[in-house]
């Protein structure tokens, strides 16, 4: 519907950028509140999403990791780099070039700012604009995407819960029951706190994932060069092939 205004967003991202607000606004953003939200949003470096595909049956486990790497490009590259052109396209968010920060056009989403409920309302308020049922669209794709986060996440919590105390079904039942206990602790809590402590947590997790990573980087790279190499020479069928 907006096709001819993809390159002015584009424009308006880059303005705002290069700005001396969007430059010191993008130092502390990316590195604190940008890091933040985008291990939410894909869990990139912190270690959890390993558990999942470590559960693959593979010969191969490098395939694996390359499959893995489409998880945040799809998320953070493609989701997020769209739902930002329809805000600013919409004109939910304009750059005031004078005054060189940026402004919520609509009211009720610069009240919703000021109370930190900025992205599912911000983003329901540009779509609305143009579809006034994707409101209710929204709502239900947020709700899926809480449900299936607590499903994955017990999942993450379980499987270190089993490494450490054993996988009995004692065992098992007792995390299950802690979990569903803060399931409705932090349903109940300020939603301030329980992301600081979700933050902390996801924070002291990446630090020992980083670490590992580092330490691995060199069997990582030989893996790497071993299946390409065996890829190339016909050792390694490539399944488009078949």
């Amino acid at each position: 519907m907006n096709a001819d205004k993809i390159g002015w967003a584009f424009g308006q991202i880059f303005e705002g950028a290069f700005t001396g607000v969007g430059v010191a606004g993008g130092i502390t953003g990316a590195l604190i509140q940008g890091f933040r939200r985008a291990a939410f949003s894909n869990e990139a470096g912190v270690g959890s999403a390993a558990i999942a595909h470590a559960a693959v049956r593979t010969k191969e486990p490098i395939t694996e990791g390359c499959v893995s790497l489409l998880e945040p490009f799809i998320d953070t590259v493609l989701v997020c780099t769209m739902t930002a052109l329809v805000i600013i396209i919409t004109g939910q968010l304009a750059f005031d070039a004078t005054a060189g920060v940026y402004l919520l056009n609509d009211a009720r989403t610069a009240i919703r700012t000021l109370l930190g409920e900025t992205g599912v309302a911000l983003t329901s308020t540009a779509f609305s604009t143009s579809f006034g049922w994707f409101r209710y669209i929204l709502s239900l794709a947020v709700i899926l995407f809480a449900f299936s986060t607590m499903i994955s996440w017990s999942y993450y919590g379980l499987k270190a819960w089993t490494y450490l105390f054993g996988g009995g079904k004692v065992t098992s039942l007792i995390f299950k029951l802690v979990f569903c206990v803060f399931v409705v602790i932090g349903a109940s809590a300020n939603l301030g706190p329980v992301i600081d402590f979700s933050d902390a947590a996801l924070f002291s997790m990446a630090v020992v994932n980083i670490f590992a990573l580092y330490l691995l980087m060199p069997i990582v790279k030989r893996e790497l060069s071993s299946c390409l190499r065996r890829l190339r020479s016909g050792e390694i069928q490539r399944t488009d092939s078949v």
